[in-house]
Protein backbone atom coordinates (compact mmCIF):
# COMPACT_ATOMS: atom_id res chain seq x y z
CA UNK A 1 0.00 0.00 0.00
CA UNK A 2 0.90 3.53 -0.96
CA UNK A 3 2.98 5.55 2.07
CA UNK A 4 3.21 9.15 2.48
CA UNK A 5 6.88 10.14 1.53
CA UNK A 6 9.04 13.47 0.67
CA UNK A 7 7.48 13.54 -2.70
CA UNK A 8 3.80 14.83 -1.25
CA UNK A 9 5.38 17.35 0.94
CA UNK A 10 2.96 20.70 -0.11
CA UNK A 11 5.74 22.63 0.83
CA UNK A 12 7.85 21.07 -1.78
CA UNK A 13 8.22 23.60 -4.97
CA UNK A 14 9.57 23.26 -8.46
CA UNK A 15 12.00 25.26 -10.69
CA UNK A 16 9.13 24.24 -13.49
CA UNK A 17 7.18 27.35 -12.53
CA UNK A 18 3.98 26.54 -14.36
CA UNK A 19 3.46 23.48 -12.11
CA UNK A 20 3.43 25.56 -8.86
CA UNK A 21 0.38 26.05 -8.05
CA UNK A 22 -1.12 24.20 -10.77
CA UNK A 23 -4.94 22.52 -10.47
CA UNK A 24 -4.05 19.43 -11.83
CA UNK A 25 -0.07 18.76 -12.24
CA UNK A 26 1.96 20.26 -9.35
CA UNK A 27 5.08 18.61 -8.69
CA UNK A 28 3.14 16.06 -6.05
CA UNK A 29 1.41 14.17 -8.69
CA UNK A 30 3.83 13.41 -11.55
CA UNK A 31 0.98 11.23 -13.53
CA UNK A 32 2.12 8.66 -15.91
CA UNK A 33 1.19 9.14 -19.59
CA UNK A 34 1.86 8.40 -23.58
CA UNK A 35 2.50 11.42 -25.81
CA UNK A 36 3.75 12.34 -29.10
CA UNK A 37 5.25 15.55 -30.84
CA UNK A 38 7.13 17.24 -33.59
CA UNK A 39 6.83 13.52 -35.54
CA UNK A 40 8.30 11.31 -33.23
CA UNK A 41 6.97 7.81 -31.98
CA UNK A 42 4.88 7.66 -28.95
CA UNK A 43 6.65 7.38 -26.04
CA UNK A 44 6.42 7.60 -21.83
CA UNK A 45 5.61 11.10 -20.82
CA UNK A 46 5.39 12.29 -17.01
CA UNK A 47 3.11 15.48 -16.76
CA UNK A 48 3.99 18.71 -14.79
CA UNK A 49 2.48 21.35 -14.69
CA UNK A 50 2.44 22.57 -18.62
CA UNK A 51 4.87 20.63 -19.60
CA UNK A 52 5.71 16.65 -20.39
CA UNK A 53 9.05 14.94 -19.11
CA UNK A 54 10.22 13.13 -21.75
CA UNK A 55 10.98 9.70 -20.25
CA UNK A 56 12.60 7.95 -22.96
CA UNK A 57 14.89 10.62 -22.98
CA UNK A 58 15.73 10.61 -19.24
CA UNK A 59 16.18 6.93 -19.38
CA UNK A 60 18.99 7.79 -21.71
CA UNK A 61 19.90 10.85 -20.20
CA UNK A 62 22.26 9.42 -17.12
CA UNK A 63 20.24 10.94 -14.12
CA UNK A 64 18.85 7.83 -12.99
CA UNK A 65 20.14 4.36 -12.06
CA UNK A 66 18.51 1.08 -10.76
CA UNK A 67 14.75 0.48 -10.34
CA UNK A 68 14.30 3.77 -11.63
CA UNK A 69 16.16 3.71 -14.55
CA UNK A 70 14.37 0.03 -14.77
CA UNK A 71 11.01 2.14 -14.69
CA UNK A 72 11.94 4.44 -17.28
CA UNK A 73 13.46 2.34 -20.01
CA UNK A 74 9.82 0.08 -19.41
CA UNK A 75 8.25 3.34 -20.30
CA UNK A 76 9.95 4.11 -23.29
CA UNK A 77 7.81 2.71 -25.97
CA UNK A 78 4.32 3.70 -27.28
CA UNK A 79 2.65 2.31 -24.40
CA UNK A 80 3.09 2.22 -20.39
CA UNK A 81 2.09 -1.68 -20.28
CA UNK A 82 5.62 -2.85 -19.47
CA UNK A 83 6.20 -0.58 -16.83
CA UNK A 84 2.51 -1.25 -15.62
CA UNK A 85 3.88 -4.94 -15.45
CA UNK A 86 6.80 -4.04 -13.23
CA UNK A 87 4.71 -3.41 -10.31
CA UNK A 88 4.90 -0.49 -7.77
CA UNK A 89 8.99 -0.53 -6.75
CA UNK A 90 10.51 0.40 -10.19
CA UNK A 91 7.03 3.00 -9.92
CA UNK A 92 7.94 4.54 -6.70
CA UNK A 93 11.74 4.59 -7.38
CA UNK A 94 10.63 6.29 -10.46
CA UNK A 95 8.72 8.94 -9.10
CA UNK A 96 10.99 10.00 -6.29
CA UNK A 97 13.73 10.27 -8.80
CA UNK A 98 12.00 12.68 -10.73
CA UNK A 99 10.51 14.25 -7.66
CA UNK A 100 13.71 15.30 -6.69
CA UNK A 101 15.16 16.25 -10.49
CA UNK A 102 12.61 18.47 -10.41
CA UNK A 103 12.54 20.25 -6.92
CA UNK A 104 13.33 24.01 -6.74
CA UNK A 105 16.98 24.30 -6.37
CA UNK A 106 17.50 20.57 -7.96
CA UNK A 107 21.51 20.52 -9.19
CA UNK A 108 21.09 18.74 -12.53
CA UNK A 109 18.17 21.71 -13.59
CA UNK A 110 20.44 22.33 -17.04
CA UNK A 111 20.38 18.52 -17.71
CA UNK A 112 16.69 17.87 -16.91
CA UNK A 113 15.29 21.00 -18.77
CA UNK A 114 16.22 20.19 -22.24
CA UNK A 115 13.94 16.90 -21.75
CA UNK A 116 11.19 18.76 -21.24
CA UNK A 117 8.01 19.26 -23.86
CA UNK A 118 5.42 21.47 -23.83
CA UNK A 119 2.20 19.84 -23.71
CA UNK A 120 0.13 22.46 -25.99
CA UNK A 121 2.68 21.37 -29.03
CA UNK A 122 2.23 17.27 -28.02
CA UNK A 123 -0.65 14.89 -28.94
CA UNK A 124 -2.16 12.39 -25.89
CA UNK A 125 -2.53 9.30 -26.57
CA UNK A 126 -4.22 6.36 -24.55
CA UNK A 127 -1.45 5.32 -21.79
CA UNK A 128 -1.78 1.26 -22.10
CA UNK A 129 -3.05 -1.05 -25.03
CA UNK A 130 -5.92 -2.44 -23.51
CA UNK A 131 -6.55 -5.76 -23.60
CA UNK A 132 -10.45 -5.97 -21.60
CA UNK A 133 -12.07 -3.44 -19.95
CA UNK A 134 -14.87 -4.06 -17.49
CA UNK A 135 -17.33 -1.59 -16.48
CA UNK A 136 -18.74 -2.01 -12.99
CA UNK A 137 -21.79 -0.41 -11.41
CA UNK A 138 -20.36 0.18 -7.77
CA UNK A 139 -22.67 3.82 -7.60
CA UNK A 140 -25.43 2.87 -5.33
CA UNK A 141 -27.29 6.18 -5.47
CA UNK A 142 -27.08 5.75 -9.52
CA UNK A 143 -28.03 2.71 -9.36
CA UNK A 144 -31.32 3.25 -7.14
CA UNK A 145 -32.04 6.46 -9.30
CA UNK A 146 -31.99 4.18 -11.90
CA UNK A 147 -33.70 1.64 -10.40
CA UNK A 148 -36.78 4.01 -9.33
CA UNK A 149 -37.47 5.00 -13.52
CA UNK A 150 -38.05 1.73 -14.35
CA UNK A 151 -38.97 -0.50 -10.67
CA UNK A 152 -40.27 2.30 -8.26
CA UNK A 153 -41.01 -0.34 -5.60
CA UNK A 154 -37.88 -2.07 -5.84
CA UNK A 155 -35.09 0.19 -7.49
CA UNK A 156 -32.53 -2.53 -6.08
CA UNK A 157 -32.33 -5.75 -7.65
CA UNK A 158 -31.55 -8.41 -4.68
CA UNK A 159 -27.74 -9.02 -5.42
CA UNK A 160 -26.38 -5.21 -5.67
CA UNK A 161 -25.44 -5.42 -1.59
CA UNK A 162 -23.77 -8.87 -1.72
CA UNK A 163 -21.38 -8.12 -5.38
CA UNK A 164 -19.93 -5.67 -7.24
CA UNK A 165 -22.28 -6.06 -10.93
CA UNK A 166 -19.99 -5.34 -13.51
CA UNK A 167 -20.13 -6.18 -17.50
CA UNK A 168 -17.38 -6.86 -20.19
CA UNK A 169 -17.29 -3.49 -22.70
CA UNK A 170 -15.70 -3.01 -25.75
CA UNK A 171 -11.36 -2.22 -25.46
CA UNK A 172 -11.33 -1.59 -28.83
CA UNK A 173 -13.19 2.25 -28.55
CA UNK A 174 -11.53 3.55 -25.65
CA UNK A 175 -10.85 6.81 -26.37
CA UNK A 176 -8.27 9.76 -25.01
CA UNK A 177 -9.89 13.29 -24.21
CA UNK A 178 -10.91 15.16 -26.77
CA UNK A 179 -11.66 12.41 -29.31
CA UNK A 180 -14.52 13.02 -31.48
CA UNK A 181 -17.77 11.36 -30.27
CA UNK A 182 -20.01 10.14 -33.55
CA UNK A 183 -23.27 9.67 -32.78
CA UNK A 184 -24.12 6.68 -33.13
CA UNK A 185 -26.62 4.64 -35.24
CA UNK A 186 -28.65 1.63 -33.40
CA UNK A 187 -32.30 -0.52 -33.25
CA UNK A 188 -34.70 1.25 -31.19
CA UNK A 189 -38.35 0.88 -30.14
CA UNK A 190 -40.52 3.29 -28.81
CA UNK A 191 -42.72 2.40 -26.62
CA UNK A 192 -45.79 2.85 -28.69
CA UNK A 193 -44.12 1.78 -31.83
CA UNK A 194 -45.61 -1.68 -33.29
CA UNK A 195 -42.10 -2.33 -34.06
CA UNK A 196 -38.63 -1.38 -34.29
CA UNK A 197 -36.48 0.71 -36.17
CA UNK A 198 -32.67 1.87 -36.88
CA UNK A 199 -31.09 4.93 -37.34
CA UNK A 200 -29.47 7.59 -35.55
CA UNK A 201 -30.07 7.82 -31.39
CA UNK A 202 -31.61 10.16 -30.06
CA UNK A 203 -30.98 9.54 -26.25
CA UNK A 204 -27.11 10.14 -26.16
CA UNK A 205 -26.05 10.34 -22.59
CA UNK A 206 -22.77 10.18 -20.33
CA UNK A 207 -21.66 8.23 -17.28
CA UNK A 208 -19.32 9.82 -14.49
CA UNK A 209 -17.13 7.37 -13.66
CA UNK A 210 -13.91 6.89 -12.62
CA UNK A 211 -10.82 4.40 -14.17
CA UNK A 212 -8.79 1.87 -12.64
CA UNK A 213 -5.81 0.90 -14.52
CA UNK A 214 -4.27 -2.70 -13.73
CA UNK A 215 -0.74 -3.18 -12.59
CA UNK A 216 0.83 -6.39 -12.45
CA UNK A 217 -1.70 -8.65 -13.12
CA UNK A 218 -2.40 -13.02 -11.70
CA UNK A 219 -1.83 -16.64 -13.45
CA UNK A 220 -5.10 -17.97 -14.97
CA UNK A 221 -6.78 -19.70 -12.09
CA UNK A 222 -5.56 -17.50 -8.93
CA UNK A 223 -7.64 -14.84 -7.33
CA UNK A 224 -6.31 -11.74 -5.88
CA UNK A 225 -6.70 -11.66 -2.54
CA UNK A 226 -8.25 -8.52 -1.01
CA UNK A 227 -5.50 -7.65 1.06
CA UNK A 228 -3.40 -7.73 -1.88
CA UNK A 229 -5.24 -6.21 -4.60
CA UNK A 230 -4.00 -2.45 -4.87
CA UNK A 231 -1.04 -3.97 -5.21
CA UNK A 232 -2.21 -5.03 -8.70
CA UNK A 233 -3.21 -1.23 -9.36
CA UNK A 234 -1.21 1.06 -11.03
CA UNK A 235 -3.53 4.52 -10.85
CA UNK A 236 -6.72 6.12 -11.46
CA UNK A 237 -8.14 8.09 -14.31
CA UNK A 238 -11.76 9.99 -15.33
CA UNK A 239 -13.84 7.66 -17.64
CA UNK A 240 -17.10 8.66 -19.24
CA UNK A 241 -19.52 5.54 -20.32
CA UNK A 242 -21.17 7.43 -23.50
CA UNK A 243 -24.75 5.70 -23.54
CA UNK A 244 -27.42 5.61 -25.92
CA UNK A 245 -29.97 4.64 -23.75
CA UNK A 246 -32.90 4.25 -26.63
CA UNK A 247 -30.78 1.54 -27.90
CA UNK A 248 -30.11 0.26 -24.16
CA UNK A 249 -33.51 0.40 -23.04
CA UNK A 250 -34.79 -1.99 -25.86
CA UNK A 251 -31.70 -4.59 -26.18
CA UNK A 252 -30.55 -4.30 -22.70
CA UNK A 253 -32.52 -7.74 -22.07
CA UNK A 254 -31.92 -10.64 -21.30
CA UNK A 255 -27.82 -9.96 -21.39
CA UNK A 256 -27.52 -6.73 -20.45
CA UNK A 257 -25.58 -3.73 -21.99
CA UNK A 258 -24.27 -4.15 -25.81
CA UNK A 259 -24.54 -1.44 -28.82
CA UNK A 260 -26.00 0.74 -25.94
CA UNK A 261 -22.14 1.31 -24.30
CA UNK A 262 -19.25 -0.04 -27.25
CA UNK A 263 -19.65 3.06 -29.35
CA UNK A 264 -17.16 4.93 -27.50
CA UNK A 265 -15.37 5.55 -24.05
CA UNK A 266 -13.82 8.49 -23.02
CA UNK A 267 -10.69 8.50 -20.60
CA UNK A 268 -8.42 11.64 -19.30
CA UNK A 269 -4.89 10.45 -21.03
CA UNK A 270 -3.08 10.14 -17.35
CA UNK A 271 -2.49 7.68 -14.88
CA UNK A 272 -2.69 9.33 -11.32
CA UNK A 273 -0.67 6.67 -9.88
CA UNK A 274 -1.20 4.87 -6.22
CA UNK A 275 1.48 6.37 -5.06
CA UNK A 276 0.36 10.07 -5.79
CA UNK A 277 -3.18 8.85 -3.90
CA UNK A 278 -1.38 8.28 -0.52
CA UNK A 279 -2.14 11.46 1.30
CA UNK A 280 -5.82 11.51 -0.67
CA UNK A 281 -7.04 8.07 0.97
CA UNK A 282 -10.17 7.89 3.56
CA UNK A 283 -12.23 5.39 5.12
CA UNK A 284 -15.02 3.90 3.11
CA UNK A 285 -18.63 5.21 4.41
CA UNK A 286 -20.06 3.02 6.53
CA UNK A 287 -23.15 0.74 5.22
CA UNK A 288 -26.40 1.60 6.38
CA UNK A 289 -27.96 -0.15 8.90
CA UNK A 290 -29.53 -3.25 7.99
CA UNK A 291 -27.22 -3.65 5.15
CA UNK A 292 -25.58 -7.68 4.43
CA UNK A 293 -21.51 -7.34 5.53
CA UNK A 294 -19.88 -8.39 2.35
CA UNK A 295 -18.69 -11.69 2.36
CA UNK A 296 -15.59 -12.90 3.58
CA UNK A 297 -13.35 -12.82 0.40
CA UNK A 298 -14.57 -9.54 0.01
CA UNK A 299 -14.11 -7.90 3.56
CA UNK A 300 -10.77 -6.19 4.75
CA UNK A 301 -9.89 -4.23 7.51
CA UNK A 302 -7.43 -1.96 6.11
CA UNK A 303 -9.14 -1.60 2.84
CA UNK A 304 -12.28 -0.47 4.59
CA UNK A 305 -10.12 2.04 6.55
CA UNK A 306 -8.52 3.66 3.88
CA UNK A 307 -9.93 1.89 0.69
CA UNK A 308 -12.40 5.07 -0.57
CA UNK A 309 -10.76 8.35 -2.42
CA UNK A 310 -10.58 12.18 -1.10
CA UNK A 311 -12.13 13.40 -4.24
CA UNK A 312 -14.36 15.57 -5.84
CA UNK A 313 -15.47 15.01 -9.30
CA UNK A 314 -17.82 17.46 -11.61
CA UNK A 315 -19.57 17.85 -14.80
CA UNK A 316 -20.22 20.35 -17.57
CA UNK A 317 -21.72 21.23 -20.79
CA UNK A 318 -21.20 23.37 -23.37
CA UNK A 319 -23.36 24.02 -26.43
CA UNK A 320 -21.98 25.10 -30.13
CA UNK A 321 -24.34 28.38 -29.60
CA UNK A 322 -22.57 28.77 -25.63
CA UNK A 323 -19.00 27.66 -27.25
CA UNK A 324 -19.24 30.65 -29.98
CA UNK A 325 -21.00 32.99 -27.53
CA UNK A 326 -18.20 32.86 -25.39
CA UNK A 327 -20.35 31.80 -22.03
CA UNK A 328 -19.53 29.55 -19.89
CA UNK A 329 -20.21 26.08 -19.01
CA UNK A 330 -23.05 24.87 -17.45
CA UNK A 331 -22.08 22.64 -14.10
CA UNK A 332 -24.57 19.68 -14.48
CA UNK A 333 -23.83 17.86 -11.38
CA UNK A 334 -20.43 17.70 -8.55
CA UNK A 335 -20.12 15.55 -5.92
CA UNK A 336 -17.80 12.89 -4.16
CA UNK A 337 -16.38 9.91 -5.35
CA UNK A 338 -16.87 8.25 -1.78
CA UNK A 339 -20.31 7.75 -3.22
CA UNK A 340 -18.96 4.38 -4.48
CA UNK A 341 -21.13 1.62 -2.37
CA UNK A 342 -17.62 -0.82 -3.28
CA UNK A 343 -14.24 0.00 -3.24
CA UNK A 344 -11.85 -0.43 -6.11
CA UNK A 345 -9.73 -3.55 -3.57
CA UNK A 346 -12.99 -5.43 -3.70
CA UNK A 347 -13.83 -4.69 -7.16
CA UNK A 348 -10.72 -6.28 -8.65
CA UNK A 349 -11.21 -8.94 -6.17
CA UNK A 350 -13.71 -10.06 -7.14
CA UNK A 351 -13.00 -9.91 -11.07
CA UNK A 352 -10.22 -12.47 -10.13
CA UNK A 353 -11.96 -14.52 -7.55
CA UNK A 354 -12.89 -17.03 -10.11
CA UNK A 355 -9.14 -17.05 -11.54
CA UNK A 356 -9.78 -14.68 -14.14
CA UNK A 357 -6.79 -13.29 -15.82
CA UNK A 358 -5.89 -9.70 -15.03
CA UNK A 359 -3.29 -8.25 -17.58
CA UNK A 360 -1.20 -5.20 -16.99
CA UNK A 361 -3.47 -2.46 -18.54
CA UNK A 362 -6.14 -3.85 -18.29
CA UNK A 363 -8.75 -1.19 -17.64
CA UNK A 364 -11.72 -0.89 -14.56
CA UNK A 365 -14.77 1.19 -14.94
CA UNK A 366 -16.43 2.14 -11.70
CA UNK A 367 -19.73 2.73 -12.73
CA UNK A 368 -21.50 5.94 -12.59
CA UNK A 369 -21.27 7.82 -9.58
CA UNK A 370 -24.17 10.07 -8.04
CA UNK A 371 -25.46 11.68 -5.18
CA UNK A 372 -28.52 11.06 -3.51
CA UNK A 373 -29.46 14.29 -4.47
CA UNK A 374 -30.22 16.79 -6.83
CA UNK A 375 -26.96 18.25 -8.34
CA UNK A 376 -25.10 15.22 -7.91
CA UNK A 377 -26.03 12.54 -10.07
CA UNK A 378 -23.56 11.15 -12.75
CA UNK A 379 -25.71 11.05 -15.76
CA UNK A 380 -28.59 13.57 -17.84
CA UNK A 381 -30.87 9.97 -17.44
CA UNK A 382 -31.33 10.69 -13.93
CA UNK A 383 -30.99 14.46 -14.02
CA UNK A 384 -33.83 14.76 -16.45
CA UNK A 385 -35.80 11.95 -15.31
CA UNK A 386 -35.20 9.52 -18.38
CA UNK A 387 -35.76 13.07 -20.53
CA UNK A 388 -39.45 14.40 -19.03
CA UNK A 389 -37.35 17.29 -17.15
CA UNK A 390 -35.47 19.74 -19.08
CA UNK A 391 -31.85 21.65 -18.43
CA UNK A 392 -32.54 24.92 -19.30
CA UNK A 393 -28.91 26.71 -19.89
CA UNK A 394 -27.80 30.84 -19.74
CA UNK A 395 -28.34 31.08 -23.66
CA UNK A 396 -32.12 29.57 -23.23
CA UNK A 397 -31.42 26.41 -24.73
CA UNK A 398 -32.57 23.18 -23.06
CA UNK A 399 -31.69 19.80 -23.34
CA UNK A 400 -32.84 16.25 -22.09
CA UNK A 401 -30.32 14.14 -23.66
CA UNK A 402 -26.79 15.69 -25.44
CA UNK A 403 -26.89 16.95 -29.26
CA UNK A 404 -24.93 17.29 -31.83
CA UNK A 405 -22.06 20.07 -31.55
CA UNK A 406 -22.55 19.76 -27.37
CA UNK A 407 -19.03 18.92 -25.47
CA UNK A 408 -19.28 17.35 -22.55
CA UNK A 409 -16.26 17.63 -19.89
CA UNK A 410 -15.89 15.73 -16.93
CA UNK A 411 -13.09 17.08 -14.13
CA UNK A 412 -11.73 15.35 -10.69
CA UNK A 413 -9.60 17.30 -8.23
CA UNK A 414 -7.71 15.22 -4.99
CA UNK A 415 -8.08 17.07 -1.79
CA UNK A 416 -6.93 16.54 1.43
CA UNK A 417 -6.20 18.68 4.68
CA UNK A 418 -2.48 19.53 4.57
CA UNK A 419 -1.72 18.42 1.27
CA UNK A 420 -1.46 20.14 -1.95
CA UNK A 421 -4.86 19.28 -4.89
CA UNK A 422 -4.16 17.26 -7.43
CA UNK A 423 -6.09 16.43 -10.79
CA UNK A 424 -6.49 14.55 -13.61
CA UNK A 425 -6.23 16.53 -17.29
CA UNK A 426 -9.40 16.95 -19.40
CA UNK A 427 -11.45 14.14 -19.92
CA UNK A 428 -13.76 15.53 -22.43
CA UNK A 429 -15.49 15.38 -26.06
CA UNK A 430 -17.80 17.01 -28.79
CA UNK A 431 -20.41 15.20 -30.16
CA UNK A 432 -20.95 14.86 -33.98
CA UNK A 433 -23.58 13.65 -36.43
CA UNK A 434 -24.18 10.04 -37.21
CA UNK A 435 -22.73 8.98 -39.78
CA UNK A 436 -25.08 7.94 -42.19
CA UNK A 437 -25.58 3.94 -43.56
CA UNK A 438 -26.84 3.89 -46.90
Amino acid sequence: MATIDETHDSALRSWVESANGHGDFPIQNLPLGVFSNGGNSARGGVAIGDLILDLAALAGSGLLEGQALEAARAASGESLNPLLALGAGPRRALRRRISALLAEGAAERAQVEPLLVPMAQATLHLPAKIADYTDFYVGIHHATNIGKLFRPDNPLLPNYKHVPIGYHGRASTVRPSGAPVIRPNGQTKAPDAESPSFGPIGRLDYELELGVWMAQGNELGQPIPIGEALDHVAGVTLLNDWSARDVQAWEYQPLGPFLAKNFITTVSPWIVTMEALAPFRIAQPPRPEGDPSPLPYLWNRDDQDEGALSLDLEVSLSTATMRADGVPAHRLSRGPASNMYWTIAQMVTHHASNGCEMNPGDLLGTGTISGPEDGSQGSLMEITRSGREKVTLATGETRTFLEDGDELALSGRFVADGAVTIGFGPCSGIVQPAVPLN
